[in-house]
């Protein structure tokens, strides 16, 4: 018997080689390539819609524009991440650790399309339709026009949706489902990719949603090859503590939206709810008149959140001190402790520093700096900073407060929760255009920084 012909992918960015070889010449990964069998003749989509359907080429502005209306999912903090709703179409991936609410999030999503908007089908390869039930009953989330499939067979899928031919198709997950083209077996390299492909082939064949649950890794990344990342047009991932209530939905890749926005869930006994308030649920536990614990204002896409910035900062009992962060970069926080010593004197080098934001959100723009570098400087004096007052500014590497983006929107939000004063950068206190009643000190170093927030 001949044997079945094979291919080498690559496990990071789906490069093909007829051998193996140690080394990608596509990514330039070690070790990321791995047999898979060679596709059958018939395989890549026969079968399935295809995407040209022989149409000639348009100018365009002929295309029809009522193909871009967006379908509202009837949350507003999901209709914010999606960057305004689902688009017809649209292939969409969701990703999160085991037991984060992805499955939970889909349902109630599938639910509300359904109401709104017409048949939905669902389809799980982990779990029986029984199962679905019951936590359909704990959701509270029924309608005649939401289907549900218990299928891993690709071919089996995409024939139940031609013929039902569902506004919004769900697939959980792409690691369970399978083509018989190939013998692999599901979940691996091979099999995605090629279940991928085609699913793409219905979304565009038919103009019907696809989302797709992808499991990730031990790292935080999506499993399977890279090239499942970038064949879909939304990428999608559900963050959060499994033993926490809140979870954050980010989009990190939208072909259809902003990429900086992100929805703010809890998760209840009924599923998960909509966090209208963001600032407050931060804010709700803040301790008073504690050293190292500092506001700060960021901006996530369009939104302004307060967040709380805590620092402990310890004498060490180790040759080399810790430095741990959690919530920021801790080459950042690496930075402004550098940055204090040489600019400000506080001699942070024989001490361990511990940097916390509350709430479980992670923040990433610069604008949070100053607050860094106010909480590590009142953890280390022991002294507690104004709880009135709000920190923002980004930090040089001189010790100079450079301005930041959207002043306006961050000093309403401030006003709004109740504070008094803000220490911002003196470069936006000039071209300030807003009328406020906070109390605005503008500092141009960080040693100015210190003493507006530190010094009551």
């Amino acid at each position: 018997m001949a044997r079945a012909k094979s291919l080498f992918v690559c496990q990071e960015c789906g490069y093909e080689s007829p051998r193996w070889m140690g080394r990608c010449p596509g990514c330039g990964a070690w070790n990321s390539l791995v047999e898979e069998p060679a596709a059958r003749s018939g395989g890549s989509g026969a079968g399935l819609p295809g995407l040209g359907s022989g149409e000639r080429p348009v100018a365009i502005g002929e295309v029809p524009a009522e193909d871009a209306r967006r379908l509202p999912t009837g949350s507003a903090e999901l209709d914010r991440v999606l960057g305004g709703g689902i688009v017809p179409g649209a292939f969409v991936l969701v990703g999160g650790d085991p037991g984060i609410g992805k499955s939970t999030l889909l349902l109630q999503l599938a639910a509300r399309v359904a109401r709104d908007h017409g048949t939905v089908l669902y389809v799980s390869g982990e779990e029986s339709a029984r199962q679905i039930r019951l936590r359909a009953d704990r959701l509270g989330t029924f309608h005649e026009r939401l289907l549900v499939l218990a299928e891993t067979n690709l071919e089996a899928i995409a024939q139940h949706a031609a013929a039902i031919q569902p506004v919004l198709l769900i697939v959980d997950s792409i690691q369970t489902v399978f083509t018989p083209d190939l013998p692999s077996a599901p979940g691996s390299v091979g099999q995605v990719r090629e279940c991928a492909a085609r699913l793409l082939r219905v979304a565009k064949g038919q103009n019907t949603a696809v989302f797709i649950v992808g499991h990730v890794t031990k790292e935080g990344a999506i499993a399977g090859p890279r090239v499942l990342e970038h064949i879909v047009d939304t990428v999608l991932y559900f963050e959060g503590e499994r033993h926490a209530s809140f979870r954050v939905l980010r989009a990190v890749k939208n072909r259809f939206g902003s990429t900086n926005e992100i929805g703010l869930f809890e998760m209840r006994d009924a599923g998960l709810v909509e966090v209208g308030n963001a600032s407050q649920l931060f804010l709700a536990e803040r301790p008073l008149e504690v050293a190292g614990s500092v506001v700060v204002p960021s901006l996530e896409g369009t939104r302004p959140l307060l967040v709380e910035v805590q620092a402990l900062v310890s004498a060490s009992t180790f040759v080399t001190p810790r430095r741990t962060a959690d919530g920021v970069d801790l080459n950042r926080v690496q930075l402004i402790i550098a940055v204090l010593e040489k600019r400000v004197g506080l001699l942070l080098g024989n001490h361990d520093a511990y940097v916390k934001v509350a709430g479980g959100v992670r923040l990433a723009e610069p604008a949070i700096d100053l607050g860094l570098a106010v909480a590590l400087a009142s953890s280390f004096r022991d002294q507690p900073p104004d709880p009135q007052t709000v920190v923002a500014g980004e930090v040089g590497l001189a010790g100079e407060v450079r301005a930041i983006s959207r002043i306006e929107q961050r000093i309403r939000e401030v006003e709004k929760m109740g504070f008094t004063r803000m220490v911002l950068p003196r470069a936006n206190l000039r071209s300030l255009s807003v009328k406020t009643h906070l109390e605005l000190i503008g500092v141009e170093t960080v040693m100015e920084g210190l003493e507006a927030a530190l010094n009551r």
